[in-house]
């Protein structure tokens, strides 16, 4: 897609707020216009434990920067290196608008586009890798809304449901922002 590479997106933008917790994610395109989203495996503890999401996790200090944190967490938890690839820019970041699972807790999205996909290494984290069409996603395919019960509320929210896959909160935002973005292109 054409469009993709024209973005024009910076290399970060700052944190909305100061932000105790911070994560990134990495928004990968692949080579037939597909964006990689990943099942997190069900796990007791975990605010995240069984959705959709970008490949990414938590910022450690070795890290230096949220995009290094997308790049470690995409190749510990699908086997992705993105060194070889092209990076697109940064995403607006995300903050939980529940403060879960922490007060402060906020997420970096990072663009890459990659050339061919690899043979995905899951680790203990990932249950599943799914691909979904970036043309779907613009077309607004599988969307509706759903009502969303927990943490002592009940509220109507927008969710995405292709191809046996159910996204919604803050992964569906990053989503969200990079079709705006598309949208707006000449």
């Amino acid at each position: 897609m054409s469009r993709l590479l024209r973005l024009n997106l910076p290399p970060a933008l700052p944190d909305p707020e100061p932000l105790r917790t911070r994560s990134a994610v990495a928004v990968v395109v692949g080579p037939e216009d597909d964006l990689l989203f990943i099942r997190r495996a069900e796990r007791i503890g975990d605010p995240w434990s069984g959705d959709m999401a970008f490949p990414g996790g938590r910022e450690e200090p070795a890290d230096g920067h949220p995009r290094a944190t997308a790049e470690r967490e995409t190749f510990e938890e699908v086997g992705l290196d993105l060194s070889g690839a092209t990076f697109l820019g940064a995403l607006s970041p995300m903050v939980s608008p529940l403060r879960i699972p922490s007060k402060g807790f906020g997420i970096h999205p990072f663009v890459f586009r990659v050339d061919t996909w690899p043979a995905f290494t899951m680790s203990e984290e990932v249950a599943s890798v799914h691909r979904l069409a970036l043309a779907r996603i613009l077309a607004g395919e599988g969307r509706e809304e759903f009502t969303y019960r927990g943490h002592g509320i009940e509220r109507v929210l927008p969710c995405m449901r292709l191809d046996g896959t159910f996204i919604w909160g803050l992964t569906l935002r990053v989503v969200d922002d990079l079709v705006e973005r598309l949208r707006a292109l000449p």
